[in-house]
């Protein structure tokens, strides 16, 4: 035949060299018609489930439609998983052959070809590739016109659709424009799997795109735009992307095998094409054809490939313009977005990224591993049981104690490994009784302990009542009623004005704390405090009343609260000896009170008269004198029959200055009043502030509009955490979780908010998070942890309250304590710090069963709490990822670990 005879003399006769060229030519005009007929550049995006739909970005589309032409290879949808990300349109009516694989385009070209020229079919699909990267201007211009038009169909549907969440995350999505561009090169290896059929302009094109490529999965699981399940995360894509380069360069091997022989005719060919081109892509090809007459047939794709990925760092700097305008005004683009030079050394690439995982997760592949097959979650196996705190029942560490003068064996003393055994459950337990029955009675047999009812039940503290506990509202100074002695308090002293002035109380030696409950009327919250002592249970018999209360004492150590932030404290029968050692005690109540705030001691020494009683009276009267407390006013209450003192501490350092004695001494100038995690007492004042900006120098505003009022120490010149002036970042802060709590929280994560009362914000801030629940019926315990910046007196300002901790080790309170736990960008900040596993099981701990827990981190880590959470047999509703940030909600069960041999 005449074309077998080019073929096999095609360098000893012209003529033959002539033919073969007119033949090939032809062949390749025949298949192009074909394609051009059968094939369309949008792409419809893959349903799967008929109530699951996907979206993406404004900005995609945009993309997507300026690139997209008849020459760009399909590029298939998430489901089909190809080397490309995945771009996605609207459907609109398409052909079959419209959402094709590469592969299956490839293949029906070569059947069509086959039908045309029997003898040629492998020729013609090979040329069929090669045409593939040329651009024909008919094609697209008619592309980029229907494209255009979608786009403007399409625009207003995707705005409405990822209106929220784009508006919460555009900061963030500023931030990572560029991590699509960092990830998908990789190694020199990934970039030859992902190199294999890539058009110049795709690159250019698809820089554009890089930060437009995350996709957003919705369910109408629990309601229509509900975000579910959705893994966007940078490393997930780029593991997807070198699976499919592995995919598709088996499939480049076999057609390397079937059409070698044809190598050089190809590139023949193709440079005879090349001279009719006019446009760039004349070098690129050029170039290729010289390197494949140096490589052997069977590498000869790869290194084809490699070269033109080089060209491509080449033009980009020599002619970005000229290109640009060329794409834009073609359509031409959309491929795979490809790194610069200048990003490589600025980005981490995926191979430095999974080295770094690796590593990390091999110190701890043991426990991780074990607990992902529930293997590792054992009960705890210590005296306390089922009301267990590691770091207050620390029976090793209480036993080396030289002295327990100063209650040091009630204080903390954490393990020195954290447990990461679960606290077992009482027999019995049930869901807790809801807010505001649950302040008068609770389940017995949620917390079984009635020594305190025998010991306190006549003084109205707790009674056993079949299966109940319930609480008469009473207590050691108040058996008629805390509500009754709240009021006769406001009437001793009308300036306290509880819920306008007096917002924040610290109610120390709180027994169950009912006055912290029934202030809560007068639109006051408390902070109650007792030790776990042998009145057992008093701190876990409020919260389960759902009361705010923690397990603390006045020992040898500072209270873990910032200086000059309670509006109140207030002791009734409060069994701390405020007299002793100088006043050392009270003097720490001096460092938390605010300059111009109200003591309320509650006592025996006050209105009776035994001679002990009186002994301590006088004391405590030459103590408060000598600290420059004004006593106001000393009250009897008739009802009670009991009196309550009451002292102001001084708002100005006037009376410091005058005193004759230097007793007790002001604290030395560099000492730090706001430092309170583990810092020893000391038996000092500080001075009051004096100038006008300093904190503590005015009192707040009144409540509410404190909440939302940028504290006035706060000024334009200092730096707020998130970058801006910090009052603008005050008032941002408020606004952002404003949105979130009303838009996200309340409707679209699953949570009963009418089950929930005791709330944990496990990184706060500057309180948002809790100032957006204002209305709700619940309240929340800040905790700043000890490693950020210490925003707890803002928290105070505003009228809230809160606590220092440390996650790394175990919190202050009872198991089964809260109903939802909050935790924003906590557990990546903790990671490099503390195992994470241990904080699990403390979350755990600390949880009631249908207690929930939501989580907003990066999405590495929100897979990684989610795996230990499953683990830990709660029920995970919602996990959702984009822009490398996700968000987690989930709920505990009455899961226990099987305690059977």
């Amino acid at each position: 035949m005449a074309f077998g005879k080019g073929r096999a003399n095609k360098r000893s006769s012209s003529t033959s060299y002539a033919s073969t060229i007119t033949m090939v030519v032809f062949v390749a005009l025949c298949v192009i018609g074909v394609w051009m007929l059968s094939s369309n550049s949008i792409i419809s995006p893959q349903i799967t489930q008929a109530n699951t739909r996907t979206v993406i970005s404004e900005t995609e589309r945009a993309d997507v439609s300026a690139s997209s032409n008849g020459n760009d290879e399909p590029e298939p949808t998430r489901q089909e998983s190809d080397e490309h990300p995945t771009f996605e349109d609207n459907p609109g009516k398409l052909p079959d052959d419209a959402i094709k694989s590469e592969y299956e385009q490839q293949k029906s070209a070569k059947e069509k070809s086959e039908k045309t020229r029997s003898k040629v079919g492998d020729e013609g699909q090979r040329e069929t590739q090669q045409e593939n990267e040329k651009i024909p201007e008919e094609k697209e211009k008619d592309n980029a016109k229907d494209n255009k038009t979608m786009q403007e169909s399409d625009e207003g549907q995707v705005k409405q659709v990822v209106k929220e969440f784009e508006k919460e995350q555009k900061e963030q999505r500023d931030e990572d424009s560029g991590s699509q561009s960092g990830n998908n090169k990789g190694t020199q290896e990934q970039e030859q799997e992902q190199g294999q059929g890539k058009e110049l302009q795709d690159v250019e094109q698809g820089k554009k795109d890089q930060d437009s490529n995350a996709e957003v999965t919705y369910t109408d699981k629990t309601k229509e735009e509900q975000p579910m399940e959705v893994e966007q995360g940078g490393t997930s894509e780029n593991s997807k992307n070198e699976e499919n380069g592995q995919q598709q360069q088996q499939q480049q091997q076999q057609d390397d095998q079937n059409s070698g022989k044809e190598e050089n005719m190809e590139n023949n060919t193709t440079n005879e094409e090349n001279e009719k081109e006019q446009k760039s892509t004349n070098d690129e090809n050029g170039q290729q054809d010289e390197h494949n007459t140096t490589e052997d047939e069977s590498g000869s794709k790869e290194e084809q490939n490699t070269t033109k990925e080089e060209n491509v760092e080449q033009q980009e700097e020599q002619k970005d313009e000229k290109r640009q305008e060329s794409s834009e005004a073609s359509g031409f683009g959309s491929g795979i977005p490809k790194e610069s030079t200048e990003s490589q050394k600025t980005w981490k690439s995926q191979a430095t990224e999974s080295k770094d995982e690796k590593q990390r997760q091999t110190t701890e592949s043991n426990t991780i591993e074990s607990i992902m097959v529930g293997k590792a979650w054992e009960l705890c196996n210590e005296t306390a049981g089922y009301d267990y705190i590691p770091c207050l029942d620390n029976e090793a560490a209480i036993k080396k104690l030289t002295s327990r003068r100063h209650f040091e064996h009630r204080e903390r003393h954490c393990p020195e490994d954290p447990p990461t055994c679960l606290v077992s459950l009482p027999e019995g337990y049930k869901e807790s009784i809801k807010w505001p029955e649950s302040r008068d009675k609770i389940w017995y047999h949620n917390v079984p302990h009635t020594k305190l009812a025998e010991v306190k039940g006549h003084q109205n503290w707790v009674k056993v009542t079949g299966e109940f506990l319930t609480f008469p509202g009473g207590g050691t100074q108040f058996i008629h009623g805390a509500l009754h002695y709240i009021d006769f308090l406001q009437q001793a002293l009308k300036n306290i004005a509880w819920g306008k002035r007096t917002r924040v109380v610290l109610d120390v030696g709180c027994g169950v704390a009912s006055f912290g409950g029934f202030l809560f009327e007068r639109d006051v919250i408390a902070m109650s405090l007792a030790p776990k002592d042998e009145h057992e249970a008093q701190v876990q018999f409020a919260l389960e009343r759902k009361i705010p209360a923690i397990s603390a004492v006045m020992g040898s150590k500072r209270l873990p609260f910032p200086s000059r932030v309670f509006d109140l404290i207030h002791c009734a029968r409060c069994r701390v000896p405020w007299h002793n050692e100088g006043g050392m005690l009270l003097l720490e109540l001096n460092r938390m009170l605010r300059p111009g705030g109200y003591f309320v001691w509650s006592a025996t020494p006050v209105y009776q008269k035994l001679e002990e009683d009186v002994q301590i009276w006088k004391e405590m009267s030459a103590l408060t004198k000598s600290m420059c407390w004004e006593l106001v006013t000393i009250n009897k209450d008739k009802l009670n029959g009991i009196g309550a003192a009451i002292y102001q501490k001084p708002a100005t350092n006037e009376c410091y200055e005058k005193r004759r004695r230097n007793r007790p001494p002001m604290c030395k100038s560099n000492d730090d009043a706001n430092a309170a995690w583990y810092v020893p007492l000391q038996a000092c004042m500080h001075k009051v502030p004096t100038n006008v900006v300093e904190r503590g120098s005015k009192w707040p505003v009144n409540w509410p509009r404190r909440l939302q009022t940028p504290p006035y120490w706060l000024n334009s010149s200092q730096m707020g955490i998130y970058g801006k002036p910090a009052p603008r970042d005050f008032t941002t802060d408020y606004e952002h979780w404003k949105h979130v709590v009303s838009k996200v929280y309340m409707n679209e994560i699953g949570i009963s908010w009418s089950n929930v009362r005791n709330v944990m914000d496990m990184r706060a801030v500057y309180g948002g998070f809790a100032a957006a629940l204002r209305d709700l019926q619940v309240w929340v315990m800040n905790v700043v942890n000890i490693n950020s910046p210490d925003t707890l007196p803002i928290i105070y300002e505003r009228g809230l309250f809160g606590i220092y901790h440390d996650w790394c080790e175990s919190f202050s309170t009872y198991p089964r304590s809260y109903d939802l736990l909050h935790a924003d960008h906590l557990f990546s900040k903790l990671r490099p710090r503390c195992n994470l596993v241990p904080v699990l099981a403390e979350v755990d701990r600390i949880v009631r069963p249908g207690g929930k827990l939501i989580v907003r981190d990066e999405a590495n880590v929100i897979r990684e709490i989610e795996n230990m959470l499953k683990s830990l047999h709660w029920n995970v509703h919602l996990t959702f990822s984009k822009h490398q940030e996700g968000i987690l909600s989930a709920q505990k069960g009455f899961w226990r670990p099987d305690t059977s041999p």
